[in-house]
């Protein structure tokens, strides 16, 4: 039984596919970010409340990947992968109709359930069925997919809530996601290496928890926390602060600011070859302090000097995920997609606590208040990183 090569069909179709796949898991999951401020009014909630139905899907998701590769281990990648993308764009649909605020937080909680199948399978079913030299551009297009949904998501809820209101622009990303998740289950070819397993929960449990032993590891998911903590934050909140005056832009023009997501395809690249070139002990500290350069500056009121400092704090914050992330997968002894899966947990936990209590800090102190919330958790993130390059903590590389 041969492996995908590139240049084939089967390549392609694949490609195709779980590049369709990405874009429908993180155009649900993001897409109600730059809606916040319109549920907020909406549902006569605050801005900390409007966040739950942001947070409380990514909780959902964080503590969801932990099981649902397993599952895929008994029932199959491809079928666990179709079910999650068929099942979150059925309910991507259904909370467009949400008529109350604990409806549709219901509805995000098990969006976040059924969301998990794609990010916890897709790099697995890659590494089994793809040939090796053909393997880096896979899952390089497979993450593109995985950015450009992020990121469509947020800018097609805003537009079509400017044109319609929140319930159409949840409605119209279903529908969206709907159809990538057919042309997935089309495309992508089944799977041929794949064995199926028994699902043994104890032995998980304990496999889980042997990774926090493994040196260098807790820190490094301490800091993947602490990074979506803050960039969610920002993301969160920046549409409260410039959809009232002296800004007041559209929510069109809101929804366009995520566009900026494409320095962090940038900054990830180039970084992570900076990192490989230089050492990550070296690098990725310099990415958490551009991150937190980045931050600081949008406390200018300038409208475009606030824009570069989001820039800016992507740029950093992309580079320092990157490193981070790759640095689990060379620390990880036993297990690694195990490993990788607990960093992915504490990444989007970090995106539920960080952004609904940043919410606090909105609502006492302003845009500051997210502001000085962002660098606290960046300076404590550069901490850790200088401890992690520490030889008594952990190994050089």
């Amino acid at each position: 039984m041969e492996y995908i090569k590139r240049g084939t069909k089967a390549f392609k179709n694949t490609n195709l596919a779980l590049f369709a796949g990405g874009f429908s898991t993180f155009a649900i999951l993001w897409g109600t970010q730059p809606l916040l401020p319109e549920i907020a009014r909406d549902f006569n909630v605050s801005p900390a409340t409007s966040s739950l139905s942001q947070s409380s899907t990514t909780i959902a998701l964080a503590i969801s990947l932990l099981i649902a590769g397993s599952l895929s281990d008994v029932y199959g990648r491809k079928s666990v992968m179709t079910f999650s993308l068929l099942a979150s764009s059925i309910l991507a649909i259904c909370t467009g109709f949400a008529t109350g605020f604990h409806m549709l937080v219901a509805g995000r909680i098990l969006q976040g359930i059924t969301l998990a199948g794609l990010p916890a399978v897709a790099m697995a079913y890659l590494g089994e069925e793809i040939e090796g030299k053909s393997l880096g551009m896979a899952m390089g297009l497979y993450i593109s997919g995985n950015s450009i949904g992020g990121m469509s998501g947020r800018i097609m809820s805003g537009v079509l809530t400017d044109y319609f209101n929140w319930h159409v622009a949840l409605m119209g990303i279903g529908i969206i996601s709907l159809l990538s998740s057919i042309i997935f289950m089309t495309l992508l070819p089944r799977s041929v290496h794949f064995e199926p397993r028994a699902f043994k929960l104890k032995s998980l449990a304990g496999s889980l928890l042997s990774q926090f032993n493994v040196p260098g590891l807790t820190f490094l998911f301490t800091i993947g926390f602490l990074l979506m903590g803050g960039f969610v934050s920002l993301y969160n909140y920046i549409g409260f602060e410039l959809i009232a005056p002296p800004y007041s832009l559209s929510q069109t023009v809101v929804g366009f600011i995520f566009i900026v997501y494409i320095v962090g395809t940038f900054s990830s690249t180039w970084m992570g070859m900076l990192a490989d070139q230089y050492g990550k002990k070296r690098i990725l500290p310099l990415s958490l302090v551009i991150m937190l350069s980045g931050v600081i500056t949008t406390l200018h009121p300038n409208l475009w000097v606030k824009m570069i400092g989001i820039a800016v704090f992507t740029y950093g914050f992309f580079a320092g995920h990157s490193i981070a992330s790759s640095w689990v997968g060379r620390l990880a002894v036993h297990d690694k997609a195990q490993a990788s899966a607990l960093y992915l947990s504490a990444y989007y936990a970090g995106s539920s606590v960080g952004g609904t209590v940043s919410g606090s800090f909105y609502h006492q102190f302003n845009w500051a208040g997210v502001v000085w919330m962002i660098v606290a958790l960046s300076v404590i993130s550069i901490g850790i990183s200088f401890m992690l390059g520490r030889r008594d903590v952990i190994r050089s590389i």
